[in-house]
């Protein structure tokens, strides 16, 4: 059934339907709340608030208008809003990525030293994107860990379409900035290009 379809039965009183509505997004979601949460260390958190998450989406699912956004997008701007809520309550108010998900391995003939330097510039780009303003690191998570498009974005963040790329493109410029004050090779520079947002 699609996200419409189990909306509809939902609404219409069939409610164990929305098990299967949070199978479908949890992973996603959950992923997306931990990564807010790092820097501010309540990573521990981020079951709760995706728990509350849904239990909110449930609760205002009479609200929910298609027309308006997809279901997808609707959630993910609940998830954004609760996890900001909190970390106001926290007086956490800088978000960052931190250690996020995945640091590549590398293979098993490399040398250790190349597998430490890759880690190392993984890292650094992950610092980089530290320093960045919600806004900007929110669209980034969302459009590279997420691959959401630009409308998707855009009616999360309670932007445009053009504010968003506005912002994707002033993250990446701060990102590939940044990485120029830890390196000064050229060559290290495309590590950006290799490594960004894993």
């Amino acid at each position: 059934m699609t996200d419409s379809q189990l909306i509809r039965e939902i609404k219409d009183g069939n409610v164990e339907l929305y098990s299967t509505l949070m199978t479908r997004y949890q992973k996603k979601i959950l992923s997306f709340i931990y990564q807010m949460l790092r820097s501010a260390k309540l990573e521990l958190m981020a079951e709760d608030l995706c728990s509350e998450t849904f239990y909110k989406a449930y609760r205002s699912l009479h609200s929910f208008r298609e027309v308006d956004a997809s279901f997808s997008t609707w959630l993910y701007t609940i998830a954004r809003n609760t996890v900001l809520s909190e970390l106001r309550k926290n007086k956490a108010a800088h978000l960052s990525l931190d250690d996020t998900t995945y640091i590549p391995a590398a293979p098993a003939e490399a040398a250790p030293e190349q597998a430490l330097l890759r880690s190392e510039k993984v890292s650094k780009v992950r610092d980089a994107i530290n320093n960045l303003p919600e806004k900007q690191r929110s669209a980034l998570i969302l459009r590279e860990y997420d691959g959401m498009d630009y409308q998707e974005i855009a009616n999360i963040l309670g932007q445009t379409v053009s504010a968003v790329k506005s912002l994707l493109f002033r993250a990446r410029a701060s990102v590939k900035t940044q990485m120029e004050s830890y390196y000064s090779e050229p060559a290290a520079i495309q590590t950006y290009e290799e490594l960004k947002y894993r």
